[in-house]
């Protein structure tokens, strides 16, 4: 796969998404505002709130009644007991915790803080989100949506914001997906030097994800990037693909 430019275009003035909402037109309504349109080999990515916005992924804290288990883990954190609920909810195990943050298995298989669990960019001081119930899932409906309205094969990648081991700083990272490969493999071909390469599988998904974030931010309202010109693989695929299974992952 080679390639000599590809564009990373924000799609801005997409409202505020409320449950229920459409996303698919609301992007295309706003890419079409800002001038832009989908055309075959390009790649829509983005950002996680708004699919859990539209999908009803939000808790309202008051509606919540901590376990003891809770109740201690938020007095030893100094944190909202409520809030540790949620979280522990979202969770398969606990990994790790620190006097501030819980590091836990989401049940899709995620290791992250808190679960996902976000209170940024969440109307109400009493709302929290979550993840997608199925963000491979909610990829995939987005890609057939896109298809219907814009008459191309549009991949979607949604995103949230990892930490990573080994590193500081958090990025984008891939959580949903569908329509293209999230992994190119080089194990068998020979580099430069004509070496075999042994161990190199890249994960092209996460390294868009990650570009986009320049864009994205935290602050801009940019919750979607249209991509164009990296010559993705087409395939069913998903973002579980992405996870590295528990017995090879030496940070357990």
């Amino acid at each position: 796969m080679e390639s000599s430019e590809i564009r990373f275009m924000a799609i801005r003035g997409i409202g505020e998404i409320s449950p229920g909402d459409d996303v698919a037109f609301q992007i295309v309504e706003a890419a079409r505002n800002a001038g832009l349109s989908f055309k075959p080999g390009d790649i829509l990515v983005i950002a996680q709130k708004v699919v859990s916005k539209a999908e009803g992924r939000l808790v309202d804290l008051r509606s919540v009644n901590p376990s003891r288990e809770a109740r201690e883990i938020a007095e030893r954190q100094q944190r909202d007991a409520r809030l540790v609920e949620v979280i522990l909810r979202e969770s398969r195990s606990v990994l790790r915790q620190d006097h501030h943050l819980l590091i836990t298995e989401t049940h899709h298989g995620f290791i992250c803080a808190n679960s996902g669990v976000d209170r940024s960019n969440v109307p109400g001081e009493e709302t929290v989100s979550l993840l997608p119930i199925d963000p491979d899932a909610s990829a995939a409906e987005l890609s057939q949506s896109l298809r219907e309205r814009t008459g191309a094969e549009i991949p979607v990648i949604i995103t949230d914001t990892f930490g990573r081991a080994w590193r500081e700083g958090l990025t984008n990272a891939v959580i949903g997906l569908a329509g293209m490969a999230p992994l190119i493999d080089y194990r068998g071909q020979e580099d430069d030097y004509g070496y075999p390469l042994s161990a190199t599988i890249l994960a092209v998904a996460d390294e868009i994800a990650a570009a986009t974030g320049l864009l994205m931010g935290k602050t801009e309202r940019v919750p979607a990037v249209l991509v164009r010109g990296y010559p993705y693989r087409p395939c069913q695929a998903n973002a579980r693909q992405l996870l590295r299974a528990p017995e090879r992952d030496l940070f357990r």
